[in-house]
């Protein structure tokens, strides 16, 4: 009989508590698709007696996961306690050190550390695969190094996170204001023990830039994204962008340009029509251009205990197999550094002010736009009672310095009211 696979789990939390029960209850079909059994050694995490609702009894029990990682009768160390540093991160410095593949969900430790922990892996012998770390049940990072391997990938975009995916479309839907739904979302737990991880966009950046490596054959750079959270989005701006025909997305893009590699993971506007623009709820949607293949959409769960286990499963799976590939598609040595865009390409924005309801105030604004080189494409004031009034504006294409230029300026007239709000208008 062949060897079985051998695994020692690090993280008993929900994705843990996924693959314990998968390699429980789907034994005889890991066997028969893999041609050998798939078996749990060892678990670690830091409670041993909290009722998970699983049956552990069966396993080695580590309270320390670097020497369960060290184990000579594990084959692969799959790591799930998250973090991008500590326990994580020496865990699998350890495993690699002593001869085992690794599988992870870890998106943060992978995004500061990749580079790193590839090299080492690479020149081990070893594997590092993470499917689980980016878009959950999407096999987005398959797909990247598998699939599309043949293709010149120009863009990767997509909604990455779900927490803000909800928040966002249930202000929208229910009509409720971002901080209602925030709380909303952290009574069902849908929020990060920090909640600036989701709603900061510092998770879905994460993702982004081990796509950003994979897609365009450079070393990850997290630092090299733009970052900018959805606080600042309103009732008022979901509201408007609707009746423009919009939807507003936290939404992840990345592309290799002549002037070096952008990533920004930023509010958007998108069609209302397309497929990010209709995906809902807490589900995830990557969209992937290449040359030959053209544009690709993906969607699906982007976490949760039974999406992101089969998504580390499926890494298992791979390995059991004997399927090597090195980290981010090809071998980490060989990887440059990118150099980044220093500024996004030119894109039409939505813009939100509040003016003083008094003559030739819009002439200022638009005068005020003039000056920066802003063109406008189309212009909406709200009716209103009081002397504030509502004006938005849909620019043509746009550089970002000079809409900053403007977003700068206007607040220093008499006319525009606080501070104006700009959203970016992605073309799909």
């Amino acid at each position: 009989m062949t060897d079985p696979l051998r695994l020692g789990i690090a993280g008993l939390g929900t994705v843990g508590v996924g693959v314990i029960k998968i390699i429980q209850q789907r034994a005889n079909l890991l066997a028969a698709r893999t041609g050998r059994p798939v078996q749990i050694v060892a678990v670690s995490a830091r409670s041993k007696d909290k009722d998970r609702g699983v049956d552990i009894s069966g396993y080695d029990w580590e309270d320390d996961p670097v020497a369960m990682a060290k184990r000579n009768d594990i084959d692969v160390f799959v790591e799930l306690m998250g973090g991008e540093d500590g326990p994580a991160k020496a865990a699998t410095e350890a495993a690699i050190a002593t001869g085992k593949d690794v599988v992870t969900a870890n998106k943060a430790m992978l995004a500061i550390h990749g580079q790193a922990l590839a090299e080492a892996a690479e020149e081990a012998g070893r594997v590092i695969r993470f499917e689980a770390a980016v878009a959950g049940g999407i096999p987005v990072v398959k797909a990247l190094t598998e699939g599309l391997a043949g293709n010149q990938v120009s863009r990767v975009l997509g909604v990455m996170n779900g927490t803000c995916n909800y928040i966002l479309t249930r202000m929208q839907s229910a009509g409720l204001s971002y901080d209602e739904v925030f709380e909303e979302a952290n009574q069902l737990g849908y929020l990060e023990a920090d909640p600036n991880l989701d709603v900061g966009g510092i998770d879905a950046g994460h993702k982004l830039a081990l796509l950003s490596s994979i897609a365009f054959g450079t070393q990850v750079d997290f630092d090299g994204v733009a970052l900018e959270g959805i606080g600042q989005v309103t009732i008022e701006d979901i509201n408007q962008a609707a009746e423009l025909g919009f939807r507003i997305k936290l939404l992840g893009v990345a592309r290799m340009t002549g002037r070096g590699l952008e990533q920004r993971m930023t509010p958007c506007l998108v069609p209302a029509d397309s497929p990010l623009g209709q995906l809902e709820g807490g589900t995830n949607m990557v969209v992937l251009e290449g040359d030959a293949v053209g544009q690709i959409v993906m969607r699906g769960a982007g976490a949760g205990e039974g999406p992101t286990a089969s998504a580390v499963m499926g890494d298992v799976m791979d390995i059991a197999r004997g399927f090597r590939l090195s980290t981010f598609g090809q071998a980490a040595a060989g990887l440059e550094k990118a150099n980044r865009a220093a500024v996004a390409a030119a894109a039409p924005y939505y813009l939100r002010l509040t003016l003083a309801d008094k003559p030739g105030a819009l002439a200022k604004v638009a005068s005020v736009l003039s000056d920066c080189g802003i063109s406008i494409d189309r212009m909406r004031q709200r009716s209103h009672g009081g002397t504030d009034a509502p004006v938005l504006i849909v620019t043509h294409k746009v550089a970002a310095p000079n809409l900053k230029a403007a977003v700068d300026a206007l607040p220093t007239t008499d006319v525009v009211i606080g501070q104006p709000v700009a959203l970016r208008i992605e073309d799909l």
